[in-house]
């Protein structure tokens, strides 16, 4: 896991890190502070299984980064933690492949944060050599869900299609809108430097 993740020169100023013990109140308060506005979209686990405080969630956090299988950041701007970006089911192998999930605190939305945060995150999982150097990642995204789908978009993702009763959301297995990311999409400068020559949605 790196220590740090910053947006280049330019773009939306994101830093993305690793989260941990000691930003537990933080967390806490922005993602309940956003729960009407994330409800809508958060999967959940068809059968029901215990919920995790946030100390269980750092530890599964902590194996799964050194298994290899998943890595979470927080979302950094002008110093504060506003969403979170993650990558998860990698596999390795023929594949190498994981999907990647975002959110962001509703009063930061529509600046460019997500996009550069998920530039970032494929980035580092794609092209960097400190990184799982995986070959795709998947972004699945419930129909209505259009701004995300943007996110998706302004970050160079191509539309893959539907992918039916793929996730559980709400109660019901969803239809989702799959993206996708390669390694070769990636080009020579990058997804990151790329929305940062854009200059979409920087903050004045």
């Amino acid at each position: 896991m790196p220590y740090q993740l910053h947006a280049p020169a330019g773009g939306v100023p994101v830093t993305l890190r690793p989260l941990t013990a000691d930003d537990a109140d933080e967390w806490n308060d922005v993602r309940w502070a956003n729960d009407d506005w994330l409800k809508p979209w958060e999967s959940g686990d068809p059968l029901h299984g215990p919920g995790l405080t946030y100390n269980q969630w750092m530890q599964r956090l902590r194996r799964n980064e050194q298994q290899g299988v998943g890595a979470v950041f927080a979302i950094e701007y002008q110093t504060r933690i506003v969403g979170q970006v993650s990558l998860g089911a990698i596999c390795y192998g023929a594949m190498r492949t994981g999907v990647v999930g975002y959110w962001v605190d509703q009063r930061h939305a529509g600046r460019g944060i997500a996009p550069m945060a998920v530039g970032l995150l494929a980035d580092w999982a794609l092209t960097d050599f400190t990184g799982p150097a995986l070959h795709r990642l998947e972004i699945a995204i419930l129909p209505e869900n259009e701004r995300s789908q943007s996110v998706a978009r302004k970050v160079g993702a191509r539309h893959e299609g539907v992918r039916e009763r793929y996730m559980y959301v709400n109660g019901q297995w969803r239809d989702h809108e799959t993206y996708a990311l390669l390694t070769e999409d990636a080009g020579d400068e990058g997804f990151a430097a790329r929305l940062a020559r854009r200059g979409a949605n920087v903050p004045q």
